[in-house]
């Protein structure tokens, strides 16, 4: 009975090591996507940052342009 047991202890140990092995991976493979995911919210938010600056001052020009245009005219 006694050996039955210390295999049994063995066995379940190993299977742990393996366990936490995989938990690790897991870890990993979590953090490899919470950064990508970072990285492209980013991008994303830059883009929509330069995007929103150049609509931004294209409607500017505009508004001036016509302003001039209208000046102008009178």
């Amino acid at each position: 009975m006694r050996y039955i047991t210390l295999f049994f202890v063995i066995l379940l140990s190993a299977g742990c090591a393996e366990l936490k092995d995989a938990g690790q991976a897991m870890g990993e493979a979590g953090q490899a996507v919470g950064e990508a995911g970072k990285r492209v919210g980013r991008d994303i938010g830059h883009a929509t940052r330069d995007t929103t600056k150049a609509v931004g001052h294209a409607s500017r020009d505009a508004v001036k342009s016509v302003k001039e245009d209208l000046s102008e005219k009178n």
